[in-house]
């Protein structure tokens, strides 16, 4: 059994981390809570001690793995804190506020021999799996292009903050899902282009951003908005003989807004509307054009992971690496913003 402790009660711990620990009732026990405020808006979940006192989870021997899902100002004090107090350490996403913070905690991580990871749940979106079923599958031919949008129609957002953070720039707060996919699945690109906008004018938030990433003939896009009043499709893949086009998103999240759990059999599963389409010529240059029946997303495979890695030894689904290689990413998309403004 795995003992875990959450730093923050929020939206982030109760609506994306809970659902899918919790499924694991055989493997993993969530036993503290810490909130400085003490502030309970959620439903408290039962047998768990909700604490104002962070050394209840640092002196607590029990506890093997604390959760950090706070604000990401506060990522690389609490990270080091728990670090240094022998506890193994999941991150949520953005990671740190730099890189140099990311290859600090991952040293001191090294140093005493503990587990530190980021929270890329998104690698198990049902989109990108069956994205990735789809490439693997042959019938694209030789890969080209791929698009990956992540759009909302939210211009209250940008509108109401009146200056530029970064924390709260889009490039940090959504790029951190999409960028994260694409090193994942196709490793570190040859170089990368870069367009990270402020749409309203200078100083103001980051509210756009279309990054490129180049892998020989292929390119790969990253691409959103906040200003999208129809959706671009989630992704678009082009090959030598096809393509193949997933308009909706993955489903967990909307399910998980509207308070369906992952105890449904149906939770975030799609349905034949929701499926992408595939169109491609065969070797006998006969033309297709079929439905793809979804991958099944489930954000419960990262704690699968984690659990996997601390209690069996097992590789870490998220390398050291590829959230320091990402982190450098964010920098540069926001350095090159500033530079252009």
């Amino acid at each position: 059994m795995l003992t875990i402790a959450y730093l923050g009660n929020g939206k982030s711990t109760n609506r994306y981390h809970l659902p899918f620990s919790t499924k694991l009732g055989d493997k993993i026990k969530v036993k503290t809570i810490y909130s400085p405020s003490g502030r309970q808006a959620w439903t408290p979940l039962a047998g768990t001690h909700y604490t104002t006192d962070l050394d209840d989870i640092l002196t607590d021997q029990e506890i093997q793995l604390v959760v950090v899902t706070t604000p990401v100002k506060f990522h690389y004090s609490y990270a080091k804190k728990a670090l240094m107090a022998g506890k193994n350490v999941l991150l949520e996403k953005p990671f740190t506020e730099t890189s140099d913070e990311a290859k600090e905690l991952f040293a001191l991580a090294k140093e005493k021999g503990l587990f530190l990871q980021c929270y890329q749940n998104r690698r198990f979106d049902s989109d990108f799996l069956t994205v990735q079923k789809v490439i693997e599958s042959g019938k694209l031919g030789d890969l080209l292009e791929v698009e990956m949008h992540y759009d909302y129609f939210r211009p209250e957002v940008p509108e109401s903050a009146e200056h530029f953070s970064q924390n709260d720039s889009y490039l940090y707060g959504h790029g951190c899902h999409t960028i994260d996919q694409v090193l994942s699945y196709f490793g570190e690109p040859d170089h990368i282009h870069y367009d990270v906008r402020q749409l309203l004018g200078k100083d103001r938030m980051n509210d756009y951003f279309d990054l490129d990433f180049y892998y020989g003939k292929l390119k790969v896009s990253v691409k959103s908005s906040y200003f999208r009043l129809k959706e671009r499709p989630s992704f678009v893949v082009y090959g030598k003989k096809g393509s193949f086009v997933k308009q909706t998103k993955d489903r967990q999240e909307e399910h998980l807004k509207l308070f369906y759990l992952p105890n449904h059999e149906d939770f975030g599963i799609d349905r034949p509307e929701h499926y992408g389409v595939l169109t491609y010529l065969d070797d006998e240059k006969v033309y297709h054009e079929e439905k793809v029946v979804s991958e099944v997303g489930d954000y419960s495979r990262i704690y699968e992971g984690v659990y996997e890695a601390i209690i069996n030894g097992k590789e870490k689904i998220v390398k050291d690496e590829e959230t320091i290689l990402q982190m450098e990413i964010l920098e540069a998309g926001i350095t090159e913003m500033l530079t252009n403004q």
